[in-house]
């Protein structure tokens, strides 16, 4: 089992409205200054879980199950952190019953400023989470001031006049997740470049498709070695294209070669994809990624455009078996699918799978019957499905596997998406 983003806020909400109603005068635990100082405490404490979690720190992605939840779970911990703080803003968090002071005396303005500061810093920071119509290149400077914008947050609640003492259970609590917080976005903006696991690649080779490139890339220091379905920050030396950007590793043959499918999906794989060449440089961060086969007597796999990738490493993985039992459903729109359908429809023949091209969404027959058929011949109990590809089409998986009686414990997927 593994942490979901309703655990991570739970728990950090209980934790700090446990510890700041401990500390304040019982007659007061049920006004709205009590729970609005609460309030305050647990935006402090979502904010530098966040934090904790932008850093891609190994152990935090195995209580999460891979990175890619790391990042649903760290969005909305920016989302809960701002509403609480929205609260905490509207009520003041003053009692005439409490004995006040602040941790760190500053003068009255700056005291004030910094708590303006401090809540649209939050605001900034969820808003840029959230929009994803900034292009890729702008959108990952500005988030690189989260970690600065933090450390506005924390001298906030340490010159705010408050009952709450350093030494008490909730400045314990505040002191140890802004800490953390502190050094994980100090990790993550200063010394992530040069202390994360990563390799140093040269492009081999470029293979075109319809809007997309196969980039083969040969090691020339450090090579990193996948496992079939993980994914790596690809970081290539060419101005324009320096953003780290994450890609899953199509396959990772013995000689340390790495293979990536890249569609132009956004504004820098668009440029990537026109600008790719052999003998470029690149860097490749990971890996990362907790989506591995999970074999049964039934595996449905279904890909949907460049989810693909993952699905494409679990056939070429030569130390897997038992691929009778796979099917392989492939949504892609006809034109645009790289690689071709008759090219993986090969690949999966080669391994004993079987593959069903789907060119007209879930609703289209060819999906529905054979999804059907398969479920109701292996039963229920015994199918896994993996799923990797848009949100809409794994809304629609899930409608259908309800249909079917399928229960959600069957579906594994991974998210393509990390903004």
């Amino acid at each position: 089992m593994h942490l979901e983003s309703w655990h991570t806020i739970g728990l950090l909400a209980a934790v700090s409205f446990a510890a700041t109603m401990h500390d304040i005068a019982p007659g007061t635990r049920l006004t709205l200054a009590a729970w609005s100082l609460a309030a305050g405490v647990t935006a402090v404490s979502l904010m530098g879980a966040a934090a904790v979690l932008g850093g891609r720190l190994r152990v935090v992605e195995s209580l999460f199950g891979g990175l890619d939840r790391v990042y649903e779970v760290h969005k909305w911990l920016g989302v809960w952190a701002l509403a609480f703080a929205s609260f905490h803003f509207a009520f003041a968090a003053q009692h005439e019953a409490w004995v006040v002071q602040p941790i760190l005396e500053l003068p009255r303005f700056t005291t004030r400023l910094v708590r303006q500061l401090a809540f649209l810093a939050l605001m900034l920071i969820v808003l840029l989470a959230l929009n994803r119509k900034i292009p890729y290149r702008v959108w990952r400077w500005w988030h690189k001031l989260s970690g600065p914008l933090f450390a506005i947050v924390v001298l906030h609640w340490a010159s705010f006049r408050s009952p709450i003492a350093l030494s008490d259970a909730t400045g314990i609590w505040l002191a140890a997740m802004s800490a953390l917080g502190l050094a994980a976005a100090a990790y993550k903006l200063l010394l992530y470049p040069f202390l994360a696991r990563h390799g140093h690649y040269r492009v081999a080779a470029v293979s075109p498709g319809p809007e997309a490139i196969h980039l083969e890339l040969e090691p020339v220091a450090r090579p990193l070695t996948f496992k079939a379905g993980q994914f790596g920050f690809l970081r290539m030396k060419e101005d324009g294209l320096r953003e780290p950007h994450p890609f899953t590793v199509a396959a990772n043959t013995h000689d340390g070669r790495a293979h990536l499918l890249i569609r132009a999906l956004g504004d820098y794989t668009r440029e990537l994809v026109a600008r790719a060449a052999p003998g470029m440089h690149a860097e490749l961060y990971g890996p990362y990624g907790r989506f591995e086969r999970k074999p049964a007597s039934c595996e449905i796999w279904i890909a949907g455009g460049v989810g693909i990738s993952p699905f494409v490493s679990w056939l070429v993985d030569d130390k897997a078996r038992d691929f009778e039992h796979v099917t392989l459903f492939y949504f892609f729109t006809p034109g645009r699918e790289f690689p071709s359908a008759e090219t993986l429809a090969k690949l999966a023949k080669s391994r004993g799978a079987s593959f069903v091209p789907v060119r007209e969404g879930p609703s289209s027959p060819e999906f529905r019957e054979q999804l059907d058929r398969i479920v109701r011949s292996a039963g229920t109990a015994e199918v896994e499905i993996s799923f990797c590809g848009p949100l809409g089409l794994l809304a629609a998986v899930r409608e259908r596997m309800r249909a079917l009686g399928v229960p959600e414990a069957r579906l594994r997927y991974e998210r393509i998406e990390f903004r």
